[in-house]
Formats: C-alpha cells, sequence, structure tokens
C-alpha cells in the first residue's frame, strides 16, 4: 500500500529499516526486526541498534541523519523546482533518495531495490548537456524514462555516475555508481582545477585522498572523483559500503556544518575519530595534517561534512580519505575565515602559535608534538608545490591559475616559521 509519509531503508536487498514524518514534517526511524536479530551494523553512531523507536521530534538524531544525505543551498532549491516538490526534507528523500552517498537506499514502502543494476549510456552529446547543466539531469525526463533516483549531500553540483573505461552511464532509479562528477561554478570557473591540484599536493605529502582527475570537453572543466564508498567485485558488481560525515556521527544538522554557525569544533571531531577509529593513531594524526594542510594550502572551507568515516566489509571504522580540497583563498569574494577555529582564531593570516599550542590543549595532544607536526607538514607541502604542479600539468595540460596557490602557500609558510620562532 502506498504511503506518502514513509519510506523504507535498505541495504541492497535487507531491509535495514523504516522513516516517516509526522504532522510538522519531522522525520522518525526504527530498524527492522530481522535486521536487529541479525545483529547487522548500526545506521550511524548516533543510531545505534535499539528496537525501539527513533521518535520524530524537534531536534530528533534521525531526522539531523537523514536530512544530512540531502544536497544543499542552490543545488536543493533547483531540483526542487524541476521536481516540483514541496522543499522539505522528506519530500526530497522520497523523490531522490535510492542512490545516496554510503550504502542506503531509501525507497517507497510499496517498492523493494532494483537489483537489475540498469543504465543508460551517455554518447558524447549527453555528455556534454549534462556537463552544461552541471549534472543537473532532472530537467529532461521523457514519457514513460525511468529517471535517476540520486542524492548527494553538499552545495555544490555534482552528478553519480557508472563509468567502465572510457564510457559514461548514468543510472535507471537507484542503480550504483563508482564515481561522482562535480562541475564549474559560474564565476568561479577555477574552482575543478583548484580542488584537483590540492588533492594531488595533500597525497605527495602523505595525506589520504580520493582518486580525482580534471577533464576538459568543448572548453568545459570537470572532475572525475573515484567513489571510496563502493567497490567493484570479482563479478564487476558495484558494491556499496557504509559510511557516515562528521556532522551525521556527531548528531548536527547540515545547517551546522560549521563551527561558527553552532557546528561541532575541530576538538569535537579530533575526540570522535580518537573514540571510534580502528587504528586511531594514524587516523588522528592525519586528521592532525589535514587541518594544518587546509591551513598552508588555502582551504578555508574545510568544514564537518568535509569529514567522514568509511566502514569496511572487515568491521573496520576508519577516517575516509580527504576531499573537497580546494585553495578557496586562490579565489575573491569567497570568506577567508577558517570553517574550524585553531585555538579560538579563524582568521588565516593571524594564527599564532599560542593557537596552535591552544588547538593541542583542546585535543589532549602534546603541545610539541602538534607543533613539530605543523612544521614538518608545512614544509612537506612547500616542498611538493612545483612537484604538484608537474604532475598536475603533465596530465591536464597548462594552468598558469595555479600560481595563486603557490603564492598563498608561499605565504603561509612564512607565517608558520616566523610564529614558531618567536
Amino acid at each position: 500500500m502506498t504511503s506518502p509519509d514513509s519510506l523504507n531503508v535498505w541495504y541492497e536487498n535487507e531491509l535495514v529499516g523504516n522513516i516517516w514524518r509526522n504532522q510538522q514534517g519531522l522525520i522518525g526511524f526504527r530498524y527492522n526486526e530481522d535486521w536487529l536479530n541479525q545483529n547487522k551494523f548500526a545506521v550511524s553512531l548516533k543510531l545505534p541498534l535499539q528496537s525501539e523507536d527513533y521518535p520524530a521530534e524537534e531536534g530528533g538524531i534521525a531526522h539531523r541523519f537523514f536530512a544530512n544525505l540531502l544536497p544543499e543551498a542552490g543545488v536543493r532549491d533547483q531540483i526542487v523546482r524541476d521536481l516540483k516538490i514541496p522543499n522539505t526534507d522528506f519530500d526530497l528523500l522520497r523523490a531522490i533518495g535510492g542512490e545516496c552517498a554510503g550504502a542506503f537506499s531509501l525507497l517507497p514502502v510499496e517498492r523493494e531495490p532494483d537489483l537489475d543494476n540498469r543504465y543508460n549510456k551517455l554518447d558524447d552529446e549527453k555528455l556534454i548537456q549534462l556537463i552544461r547543466r552541471r549534472g543537473q539531469i532532472l530537467i529532461a525526463k521523457r514519457e514513460n524514462e525511468e529517471l535517476p533516483r540520486l542524492s548527494l549531500a553538499g552545495a555544490q553540483n555534482k552528478c553519480p555516475v557508472l563509468i567502465k573505461g572510457d564510457d559514461y552511464y548514468l543510472p535507471v532509479i537507484e542503480a550504483p555508481t563508482s564515481h561522482i562528477l562535480k562541475f564549474e561554478i559560474p564565476d568561479y570557473s577555477n574552482i575543478p582545477a583548484y580542488e584537483t591540484y590540492n588533492t594531488l599536493l595533500a597525497v605527495k605529502v602523505g595525506l589520504p585522498a580520493v582518486d580525482i582527475e580534471l577533464r576538459q570537453l568543448k572548453n568545459h572543466y570537470y572532475m572525475v572523483i573515484r567513489r571510496y564508498d563502493r567497490f567493484e567485485d570479482n563479478k564487476g558488481n558495484i558494491i556499496r559500503l557504509h559510511q557516515e560525515d562528521f556532522c551525521q556521527a556527531l548528531g548536527y544538522s547540515y545547517n551546522n556544518k560549521y563551527e561558527d554557525e553552532q557546528g561541532p569544533s575541530f576538538a569535537d571531531c579530533y575526540r570522535l575519530v580518537r573514540d571510534n577509529s580502528s587504528d586511531p593513531t594514524t587516523d588522528t594524526e592525519n586528521l592532525l595534517k589535514w587541518i594544518i594542510f587546509n591551513y598552508i594550502a588555502g582551504n578555508s572551507d574545510g568544514h564537518a561534512k568535509n569529514l567522514s568515516f568509511l566502514y569496511k566489509e572487515n568491521g573496520e571504522i576508519r577516517l575516509a580519505p580527504f576531499y573537497d580540497l580546494v585553495c578557496t583563498r586562490a579565489i575573491e569574494r569567497i570568506n577567508t575565515r577558517l570553517a574550524f577555529g585553531i585555538g579560538g582564531n579563524t582568521d588565516p593570516g593571524h594564527i599564532t602559535k599560542k593557537n596552535w599550542v591552544a588547538l593541542a590543549k583542546d585535543c589532549d595532544v602534546g603541545s610539541r608534538y602538534i607543533l613539530n607536526l605543523l612544521r614538518q607538514t608545512t614544509e612537506q607541502i612547500s616542498d611538493n608545490v612545483a612537484v604538484a604542479r608537474e604532475s598536475f600539468e603533465s596530465k591536464f595540460g597548462n594552468y598558469p591559475a595555479l600560481q595563486r596557490i603557490g603564492q598563498v602557500i608561499h605565504e603561509q609558510r612564512r607565517l608558520v616559521l616566523a610564529s614558531l620562532t618567536t
């Protein structure tokens, strides 16, 4: 029986549970009894396995978890306009929740998952249309066509696809995908190049980061990012892995992803990793290097939804590869304030040694350790600026605007070395 106010949560062909909305539009969640009896994994650290309902209530943890699967800001508004649906979290989940970040598909209660995993191949003309529309595929529906039901969190235009060799495929309804395409932003055309370069630089200094490529078609740049929450089995099937971003894992709304907007602090994220990672020594050090990297390499927009846990098949919980590593401070008209304060300071031009010592105290780590890591990581980044640029341009061609990132890094290195000698 059709229910406009209830959706089932599936992991492949297993029913995980059910979400519903109350008259105020708030979302509740309950686990399926069989899922509990088999002692499967929890949907979230904040939604442990239990037979009792997680109620639909103001500030409810269930609502926050599932709403965090949705696109934000202008991307969300565009989808609402295209689909002509109410702009509510539940209506969006019902419309596009079939293929989300992580392992789960949200489907109408009268449907079971389509396990045929069907796809439509994109020829060059359809691909360029997709790029020009910045992933907005929902406006092109033809009669009797089954559209994808895709939802990726964040405020940037992106689209999940399956890539086999040189061919691109759009999923039919909720078929799993292997890659994410990210597109140029009007008035910010350098963002794909800046994100690709910074990601390559992060890998050069030893940070785990997503596998990314910059591609160009008819003067449009776009990124191709391999999904870390998907893998291909020995039969060629795409398998989903569970993940949750740190807003979900800490119980925050997507409206509170920034620390200065009542969101989590970096120390909150550090303690989350320390207390839950299967390898806390490695993952906490990588998390500290991440905030140092963002500070030095100009990414002021590294917020809580840019960090995730990945739940591996062997039961391990690990910090996911880093993503969305854009040098925002090389772009005019973008706020330069740091998404996470460093010892209470969000101004990247005035971070002092005292701020780093305060951050160490907040995270309950030694100040000498964090200062040594700061010096070491800063020098590693500086040493690899030219190396990463050579690697970038050997693959993707000459890109003069990358010089701006080099200037940001040079200035941040100067500030760090000056602060460490006082």
